[in-house]
C-alpha cells in the first residue's frame, strides 16, 4: 500500500517565496529509505487541481490506488510514497481539473524521460556515480575566468557525427565521450558548448523547446552516461557549458503548457504569455515559484553533473515585453515602458544564486540588445552575467567578410566599429549554429571570390577573430569550411576532409587555436583597454588593420596586421612601439594551411622612422587576405636589459 511523505515546513516556505535554489531535491521522484523497504516519493506542484494520481506501467496507468494528497497549508503541493519501484519504471501524473477534465502530465521536475516520440517520465536515481574530476574542480575553482583562453566548440551532438547516416543512428553520450572530447582536445579547443540537453520533443528544434527541463535528453543514453561525458571532458581539461532556455516552452500536451488545467508556468494572460515568433509559451516571472523552478535548475545541471557555465539563450526576449510579437499583441509596464521588470528581476536573481555557490562558474547570456551593464555585478546595477555574445561584432564582420573585397574599402568601419565598445562588456565572439543555417549559408559558402579565395576570406577571417579582444566561439563544422550550410538532420560532411583545402583548413584552425593558447596576449587582457592599442584603424584604401594586443608582461606583446583583399603588399609599413628586432610568428597564408606561401622569412627590424603615432616603423610584407602575428625578438630584450645594467654599474 502507497504511503506519504509530507515536505518540510521550509522547504515549502521557500519554494513559494521563489528562494528555493534546490528544489529539485524537493519535487520529482526521489528514491527513500522506509524501515526496511525502500519507497518513491512523488511530489508535484499543481494548486489548480481537483486530485491528482501518479499512474504508470507499475499500475498498468491507473491510479485508482495512487491517489496523491496535499500537504496542509502549501499552496497545492501533492505528494506521494509508493514502496517497490523499480529504477527506470515509467509514470505520469494524471491530473482531475476542477472543470472535469483528466489531463496526463510528464513530471516537470522528472531527471529522465521515455526516448521520443513516447512521453512518459522515468523514475532514475542520479546517486552512484562515481566522479574523476577533482583536479579539474580544483583548478577551476582557484582561477579567474576573466584572464584565461576560451576557446568554443559549439555542437549539436546529434548531428555532429552519426554511427550511420543511412539509419539515423545516433553516437551515445559515451561513445561521443571517446570521440568528440578527443577531437576537441586535438583542435586546441578550451571548451565544448553543447546546444540545449534538456528533453524536447522535436529534433528541429535543436532542443530549444524544451518539456523536460531536469530530463537529460535520452537521445543519447542515460543521465550516468552523460555524468561520464562530462568527466570525461574535466579529465581532458575541456570545460562544459550548455544551452539554457528560460524565456520559453513548449506547448506540447505532456510538458508545462497549463499544466494543472489551469496557467501556472506561464502568465494568465494569452497576450504576455504567447510568443508568436516561436510558437511556445513565456514562463511567468511574476510567480516566485517560476523563479524556484529554473533557478534550481541552472543549480542542478551544476551541482549532479557538474556543468562549468551555462549560455542562456534569447535573452533579449525576456528583457522585453515585445520581443517578437506584432503590435497588436504590445504591452506596456508601470512606466509605460517595453521593459519586463519582473524577467529583469528573474536574472539578476539568477546570476546572484549561481555565482554565491559557483563563483568561477560562466553565465552567457545571448543578448542581441544595447541594454546596458548586462555582465556587471548586481549590485552594480548590472544583470550579473559575467560574459555577454557580442551580436553586434558577428553580424558586422559576417556583413563585411560578404562583400567583394574591391568594395570593402567603402565600408572599413564594419571591422573597426566594434573596438569603440569591446570593453563596455566582457565579450565572446560567436560564429554560432544560428549563422548557418536556415539558408545562410555555411561561413566558406558566404565568403566571394573564386574558391582559393573563399578558403583564403575564411582563414583572415578567423585569424582576425582570434586577435580581436573577446573569448571564441564557432559552431562544428566551421573548422574543415564545411561547404553546406548546417544540416540539422544529418551529420557534418566529414569526406570533405578527403579534399585539400578542407583538409588544409583544419589543419590551419588547429594551429591557429593552439597559437591563440600559447599567446597570453590574447586573453589576460581582454577586457580592458590596456590589452589593445591601435596602430592602424584607418587604411580604408587598402582594407588592412594594424594593431597591438598586449598582455600583463611587455615580452608577450603581439602585433596583428590583417589584410582583407587579395592584394599583396610586398612593402607595408607601420609604426611599432619599441625599435628592435621583430619576427613573423604566425601567418594564415602559409602554404600548410592553402595559403600562396607569401611570408616575412626573415626579421624585419625597426627604423627609427616615425608612423601612426610611435617613434619607430617596420616595413613587412603583407600577404593576400591574410593575417600575420609579429613579435618583438626576445633577445633583442634581454641584450638591451644587460646593456643597461652593465651601463648602470
Amino acid at each position: 500500500m502507497a504511503g506519504k511523505q509530507i515536505p518540510g515546513s521550509e522547504d515549502i516556505y521557500l519554494f513559494h517565496e521563489g528562494t528555493s535554489y534546490h528544489s529539485y531535491r524537493l519535487f520529482g521522484a526521489h528514491a527513500e529509505k522506509r524501515g526496511k523497504t525502500t519507497a518513491v516519493r512523488f511530489t508535484v506542484w499543481a494548486p489548480h487541481a481537483r486530485e491528482v494520481r501518479v499512474v504508470g506501467d507499475f499500475n498498468e496507468w491507473n491510479g485508482e490506488n495512487h491517489r496523491m494528497e496535499t500537504v496542509s497549508e502549501s499552496g497545492g503541493i501533492w505528494t506521494l510514497a509508493v514502496p517497490g519501484l523499480a529504477e527506470g519504471s515509467l509514470y505520469k501524473y494524471e491530473i482531475h481539473t476542477p472543470d472535469g477534465r483528466i489531463i496526463l502530465k510528464a513530471d516537470p521536475y522528472a531527471v529522465y524521460s521515455e526516448l521520443r516520440p513516447e512521453t512518459a517520465s522515468r523514475f532514475y536515481n542520479l546517486d552512484g556515480y562515481k566522479w574523476g574530476d577533482q583536479n579539474w574542480r580544483r583548478r577551476r575553482a582557484r582561477k579567474p575566468v576573466y584572464d584565461q583562453p576560451l576557446n568554443i566548440y559549439e555542437v549539436h551532438l546529434g548531428t555532429w557525427k552519426k554511427k550511420s547516416r543511412e539509419e539515423d543512428e545516433l553516437l551515445t553520450y559515451r561513445e561521443l565521450a571517446d570521440e568528440l572530447v578527443d577531437y576537441v582536445l586535438e583542435m586546441g579547443y578550451t571548451h565544448i558548448e553543447l546546444l540545449p540537453l534538456a528533453e524536447h520533443p522535436f529534433d528541429r528544434s535543436w532542443g530549444y523547446q524544451a518539456t523536460g527541463y531536469y530530463s537529460v535528453t535520452s537521445r543519447f543514453g542515460e543521465p550516468k552516461d552523460f555524468m561520464y561525458f562530462v568527466d570525461r571532458c574535466h579529465q581532458a581539461g575541456i570545460g562544459v557549458i550548455m544551452d539554457w532556455v528560460p524565456g520559453h516552452f513548449c506547448k506540447d500536451a505532456h510538458g508545462l503548457r497549463q499544466f494543472d488545467g489551469q496557467p501556472l508556468y506561464e502568465p494568465d494572460q494569452t497576450h504576455l504569455a504567447e510568443k508568436p515568433e516561436w510558437g511556445t509559451l513565456a514562463f511567468d516571472f511574476n510567480k516566485p515559484e517560476v523563479h524556484s523552478f529554473l533557478i534550481s535548475n541552472a543549480m542542478f545541471w551544476m551541482d549532479k553533473y557538474h556543468i562549468d557555465g551555462i549560455r542562456v539563450d534569447a535573452v533579449a526576449s525576456m528583457l522585453y515585453l515585445n520581443f517578437g510579437k506584432p503590435q497588436s499583441m504590445w504591452v506596456t509596464n508601470e512606466h509605460g515602458g517595453d521593459e519586463n521588470p519582473a524577467a529583469i528581476g528573474f536574472l539578476k536573481k539568477l546570476n546572484t544564486a549561481v555565482f554565491g555557490s559557483y563563483p568561477n562558474a560562466l553565465m552567457m547570456a545571448e543578448d542581441s540588445t544595447d541594454w546596458p551593464q548586462v555582465t556587471s555585478p548586481v549590485d552594480a546595477g548590472g544583470l550579473g552575467f559575467n560574459y555577454k555574445w557580442n551580436m553586434g561584432w558577428m553580424n558586422d564582420m559576417l556583413k563585411y567578410m560578404k562583400m567583394d573585397p574591391i568594395h570593402r574599402k567603402h565600408h572599413h568601419n564594419l571591422i573597426t566599429f566594434s573596438f569603440m565598445y569591446a570593453f563596455n562588456e566582457n565579450f565572446v565572439l560567436p560564429l554560432s549554429h544560428d549563422e548557418v543555417v536556415h539558408g545562410k549559408r555555411s561561413i566558406l559558402h558566404k565568403m566571394p571570390g573564386d574558391y582559393w579565395q573563399k578558403f583564403a576570406n575564411t582563414r583572415v577571417l578567423y585569424g582576425y577573430m582570434s586577435g580581436h579582444p573577446g573569448k571564441k566561439l564557432l559552431f562544428m563544422g566551421g573548422e574543415f569550411a564545411q561547404f553546406d550550410e548546417w544540416k540539422d538532420l544529418e551529420d557534418l560532411d566529414w569526406f570533405l576532409l578527403d579534399y585539400e583545402l578542407h583538409g588544409k583548413m583544419q589543419t590551419y584552425v588547429r594551429a591557429l587555436n593552439r597559437f591563440y593558447q600559447e599567446q597570453p596576449a590574447l586573453w589576460q587582457n581582454d577586457h580592458g583597454h590596456d590589452g589593445f592599442r591601435w596602430i592602424s584603424p584607418d587604411d580604408s584604401s587598402q582594407s588592412i588593420v594594424a594593431f597591438i594586443r598586449k598582455g600583463k608582461k611587455p615580452k608577450d606583446d603581439l602585433i596583428v596586421v590583417c589584410n582583407f583583399t587579395p592584394v599583396v603588399h610586398p612593402d607595408y609599413r607601420i609604426g611599432v612601439p619599441e625599435p628592435g628586432t621583430y619576427a613573423e610568428i604566425f601567418n594564415s597564408d602559409d602554404e600548410a594551411y592553402g595559403g600562396s606561401g607569401q611570408a616575412n622569412r626573415q626579421s624585419l627590424e625597426s627604423e627609427a622612422v616615425p608612423l601612426h603615432g610611435f617613434d619607430y616603423s617596420l616595413s613587412l610584407h603583407v600577404p593576400p587576405l591574410a593575417a600575420v602575428y609579429l613579435k618583438r625578438s626576445q633577445v633583442e630584450r634581454t641584450s638591451r636589459r644587460k646593456g643597461k645594467s652593465k651601463d648602470a654599474k
